[in-house]
Parts: C-alpha cells; sequence; structure tokens
C-alpha cells in the first residue's frame, strides 16, 4: 500500500512542487494538502496520513506547534518538517515536538523522499547538513559542558601528578620538564578549567559532580 502524505507549505508553488515529487514514486501518494498549521491539524484529524511534511514558518499556526498537536491527537501519523531554517534550534525544537525527520527545502529534491520512507517505518531522518548541525551544536556542548577536554596531553599529565599530591618541582622532575615549561603548563590548565588557586586542583570537580581522580581523569 501506497505511503500516503499530507503536505503543508503556505505557498501554493511549493505544495504543488512537493506533490509533482512525491507522486513520480509509485510507493508514495498525496492524499491532501494545507496551507498553514491550522490547517494540517485539522486535515490530519480527517484523513489520518501516515506522513505529513510541513513547513515551520506559517500563519494561524507555525510548523511546531501543529506538529505537537499532531503528535498528540494523531499518534499514528509521523511529521517530516521540511524548512529553510538549519540552525540547531529550530531542529531541536523540531524534534521535541515530535517530529522524526528534518529536512532543508534547499536539498527537498534529492532527500524528501528518503525522509518520507524512513519515518514511515518509524525511523528518524535528518538531511546531510541538518545532521552536520545538530553533531556540531552536540560537540560544541559537550566541549563547554566538560572543560577538562580542552586540556592538551601534557596539561592532563601535570594534572594528574598534581592530583596524586605531587608539588610543582616534583611533577617537573617526573616528566623531565624545566620547571618554568611545568608552571607555564598548570597556569593555562587554571586558566581553562577557571581556577584561580593552584594550591587547591582537588577544586576541579565541576557541576556538583564526584571529586575523584577517576572521574576527573
Amino acid at each position: 500500500m501506497a505511503i500516503q502524505v499530507l503536505l503543508t507549505d503556505d505557498h501554493p508553488a511549493v505544495r504543488e512542487g512537493l506533490a509533482l515529487l512525491l507522486q513520480s514514486h509509485p510507493d508514495i501518494r498525496v492524499v491532501g494538502m494545507a496551507a498553514d498549521g491550522g490547517e494540517a491539524v485539522e486535515r490530519t484529524l480527517q484523513h489520518e496520513p501516515d506522513v505529513v511534511v510541513m513547513d515551520i514558518t506559517m500563519a494561524v499556526l507555525n510548523g511546531i506547534e501543529a506538529t505537537e498537536q499532531i503528535r498528540d491527537r494523531c499518534p499514528g501519523t509521523r511529521v517530516v518538517i521540511l524548512s529553510v531554517h538549519a540552525d540547531a534550534e529550530h531542529v531541536f525544537r523540531a524534534l521535541r515536538a515530535g517530529a522524526l525527520g528534518y529536512v532543508r527545502k534547499e536539498t527537498a529534491g534529492r532527500e524528501i523522499i528518503d525522509a518520507v520512507r524512513a519515518v514511515y517505518t518509524g525511523q528518524r531522518y535528518l538531511g546531510a547538513t541538518i545532521a552536520d548541525t545538530v553533531v556540531e551544536d552536540y560537540v560544541r556542548q559537550r566541549h563547554a559542558a566538560n572543560p577538562l577536554e580542552s586540556l592538551s596531553a601534557a596539561e592532563r599529565q601535570v594534572l594528574r601528578l598534581l592530583l596524586e599530591g605531587h608539588t610543582s618541582a616534583e611533577v617537573a622532575e617526573i616528566l623531565a620538564l624545566p620547571p618554568d615549561s611545568v608552571a607555564a603548563c598548570r597556569s593555562r590548565m587554571m586558566q581553562k578549567l577557571g581556577l584561580w588557586d593552584p594550591a587547591v586542583p582537588a577544586r576541579l570537580a565541576l557541576d556538583g559532580e564526584p571529586r575523584s581522580r577517576d572521574r576527573l581523569l
């Protein structure tokens, strides 16, 4: 049986173009169209399509809000967001609202068919540029959330030895480094970790995490 799709976009030309594209594939059938989020919800309840292709920026009810209502009122229908917005904030808002797919309009010709087929089977689908955006944002947040990851290998060595109770002079001897190099390394490390008391390296516990060496290193 063909995948039944409802198209939602406030531009008639976009809806017609998508309809032609989707119906050129025998396993997909467009069962309706909507010009805004409110109409999308109404027609979803009326037609119970397998997939709704949804724009975000629309009058009356935007695509994020419409997706939330479809999720709550017609849980058997999956939503693919098709939008000009590619920033992480829009993507995460759409996913939190219940969308299973997200594709940029400029790449829709290549990706929308795969997106519809994927979400129909319950899989998530993020367009290539959207996936890159999500990964980059995740890496950025991880880096911000854990300053330890900003340390170089040398700084990690110095930190480990300091946490073991060695003095800076002993660290220099163990690592066969000039004392000035160890002092500079320790200073950089403290700056990166936002520490202002170099005599208390054990204060490296962040955000209430356990202050164990294993946890930190």
